[in-house]
């Protein structure tokens, strides 16, 4: 972004003069670059392109989560002119785009001030507006202070839409989504949800759309949707409410958004085993339904948890919570991010690294039971 020689040469110069010194460096985005200079927020994060022609190397479009975000927020906008968004110089990452071009005087673009989004956001729904707040999780950290004063303490009815929540792959470290449920959920009022398809994202909107008298959430994941088929429900998913999708008598595997797709495929890895589990989907954090959790809990049969979140204070410490209100003496294995920072690759080989593929899950879960088989048997003997 700039001429490091004119830089040293303007610091060496500077350094012996006494008093306060500022320097004013104007960054020009995509410097020397024509396609990036005349179009920087396409260029802030690009794949693999052709340098001549500055077109993406991706052989087919894909739709993403963020889109479906857009789409359905225009959709609920168009219906009520008290909905407005707001972003952090993130109006094309987050789906937005389409939504300030067809609603200007209620799109928002704050800058890089996430503290000042969500505060922003606070003002706005006590004077009546309804604020969708879209923060990339790892950014939205920034605002923790203004999310528990600002919003919580005043039950204000802030929408917030977690973005790239969970692995985020090539962005390394800085952009990880690791920690929004475990700083999401400690909040009181807050409530959390988490979409493990496209089709239940445009219900929860709904459900967000509905949050009149506390605060509430949705994290979802970064890139391409599950591809499932699409309704025309204007309506959310029941509140409060998950869904077990499969019922097993040798343990239940309980998943938080998109770790269901992992989940499901370690469930037809264990049934190649003669290992038969029931199978999850939470769908609400915050607050966890007790009923599914009683459901899963049938039996004594242990309990696992899967989320893309790192395990402290995380989705498995909420099941395992409400396994305690409801007297259950279940084992609960939570599976998670383990207390370290993921590293930068593909989301594929940072799944591997952090071993959260559906093989390790099914290892885990084998050898679980291969122990309490052993153990029964021994005790009977």
């Amino acid at each position: 972004g700039h001429d490091l020689d004119q830089l040293l040469d303007t610091f060496s110069k500077i350094r012996n003069i006494k008093g306060p010194i500022l320097v004013h460096a104007v960054t020009r985005k995509g410097k020397g670059y024509p396609f990036a200079e005349n179009n920087a927020e396409k260029y802030h994060g690009v794949g693999e392109f052709y340098k001549t022609t500055g077109n993406s190397k991706a052989r087919k479009k894909v739709k993403k989560y963020s889109s479906v975000f857009g789409d359905t927020l225009i959709e609920i906008a168009s219906g009520d002119d008290k909905v407005v968004a707001i972003t952090a110089a993130m109006r094309e990452g987050t789906g937005l785009k389409e939504f300030s071009e067809r609603f200007p005087d209620r799109f928002f673009d704050v800058g890089i001030c996430e503290q000042h989004a969500v505060t922003f956001a606070a003002g706005l729904a006590r004077e009546g507006y309804k604020p969708f707040v879209a923060i990339y999780s790892t950014f939205l950290q920034r605002s923790f202070d203004q999310l528990i004063h600002d919003v919580a303490l005043q039950k204000l009815p802030v929408r917030f839409v977690i973005d790239r929540a969970g692995i985020v792959g090539k962005d390394g470290p800085t952009h990880h989504g690791n920690f929004d449920i475990s700083y999401m959920r400690m909040i009181p009022g807050m409530v959390l949800m988490a979409p493990a398809d496209e089709e239940e994202m445009r219900r929860m909107l709904y459900n967000l759309y509905g949050m009149n008298d506390n605060p509430s959430a949705m994290r979802f994941p970064r890139g391409a949707v599950r591809g499932v088929e699409m309704t025309d429900i204007k309506d959310g998913l029941d509140f409060g409410k998950g869904l077990v999708i499969k019922r097993g008598r040798d343990a239940s595997i309980i998943a938080a958004g998109s770790a269901l797709e992992i989940a499901e495929r370690a469930e037809r890895v264990l049934a190649g085993k003669g290992i038969d589990v029931t199978i999850a989907n939470a769908r609400f954090i915050k607050p966890l339904d007790l009923d599914m959790i009683e459901e899963c809990s049938a039996g004594g049969i242990p309990i696992y948890t899967v989320e893309e979140n790192v395990i402290s204070g995380g989705f498995g410490d909420g099941v395992s919570e409400a396994v305690s209100r409801l007297d259950r003496s279940n084992y609960i294995h939570r599976i998670g991010i383990n207390d370290l920072f993921v590293s930068h690759g593909s989301r594929e080989e940072l799944l591997k690294e952090i071993k959260l593929m559906p093989e390790d899950i099914a290892h885990i879960i084998e050898k679980k039971s291969t122990d309490r088989a052993n153990a029964r048997e021994g005790n009977i003997s």
